[in-house]
């Protein structure tokens, strides 16, 4: 991985670079585009497409050092850092947005996560959207008996992880002119787009609503890189109704996908993404001729 000194990381054995597959697909080529997979989901089977990509650069600095990360009651992210923490014999502990649920039984992403070792530290949501103020971190910090652990943020995005990320265009380089990922807190695409050569470019499609995300990309790729980096832009209009939301039309899209492909869709995600994807080229986005990469972040759960 591009800039990242994999040899901590050894027992993780991901498969790098992922495949990169063509489907064919009526609905894209009556249009004149070409759909490839790019399937990151295939990287390791438990960190699973983009989390590998975010969490090696972090992980591989830890030096024993206990982990702390963030996320929601479903959080892939933190799945995903319980699964490295286990394999790489490194101590774990979630911070989990929602008080509420510290007397209530594990769901089973929670589950999977207490399995594979992680402490779970229930924070009030209140608390929560102030983990990154200095000293609301060093007290939820404290409170997890956690002082001195290498913090990860949130989803994994933060200047080590957007590096990481560089690889994936990298490894695309000149296979498609557009490539695609579904976003939530950005920082795979900033990664993405700065390891796209010249001349292509690379579309985010928001997962929750509010416009915010450009800012945030804007700021990921200062830390990464000292400034803006590739042709990147956002499609905005295909979060159905926001993170983990989803509608009937997406749903039945989502089914005729995989029957089509035989490819399982994640919802949360990728399913968005591809749905984008076949709008836009419906709507006359892309010129004929274009070849669309559509990276596969993940896989249903469980």
């Amino acid at each position: 991985m591009t800039g990242t000194d994999t040899r901590e990381l050894a027992p993780l054995r991901p498969r790098l670079p992922s495949p990169l597959h063509e489907v064919a697909d009526g609905r894209f080529e009556r249009h004149g585009v070409r759909l490839l997979l790019k399937r990151d989901d295939l990287i390791h089977p438990e960190l699973v497409g983009n989390k590998w990509r975010k969490l090696a650069p972090n992980l591989a600095t830890a030096d024993g050092r206990t982990v702390v990360t963030f996320g929601g009651a479903y959080s892939n992210h933190l799945r995903a850092a319980a699964a490295a923490g286990r394999l790489l014999g490194l101590p774990t502990v979630g911070v989990v947005r929602g008080q509420e649920l510290a007397g209530a039984p594990l769901n089973p992403s929670l589950a999977r996560c207490a399995a594979d070792g992680m402490r779970l530290h229930f924070v009030d949501r209140s608390t929560y959207r102030r983990k990154s103020e200095p000293e609301t971190l060093a007290a939820l910090l404290r409170a997890a008996g956690a002082e001195g652990a290498v913090v990860v943020p949130e989803g994994g995005s933060n200047a080590a992880a957007v590096r990481g990320c560089r690889a994936l265009g990298e490894e695309l380089g000149t296979h498609a002119d557009v490539a695609a990922v579904a976003c939530g807190t950005g920082g795979t695409l900033a990664g993405l787009a700065a390891g796209l050569p010249r001349g292509r470019r690379a579309l985010g499609i928001p997962v929750l609503k509010g416009g915010f995300l450009e800012g945030d990309i804007r700021r990921l790729q200062e830390s990464a890189f000292g400034g803006p980096r590739g042709d990147w832009s956002l499609e905005d209009r295909f979060h159905h109704g926001g993170y983990a939301r989803t509608t009937p039309g997406l749903d039945a899209f989502a089914a005729d996908f995989e029957h089509r492909h035989g490819l399982p869709v994640e919802r949360v995600y990728v399913a968005k993404m591809l749905y984008a994807l076949l709008a836009l080229t419906e709507e006359g986005a892309f010129p004929r001729g274009t070849t669309l990469a559509a990276v596969v972040t993940g896989r249903p759960f469980p």
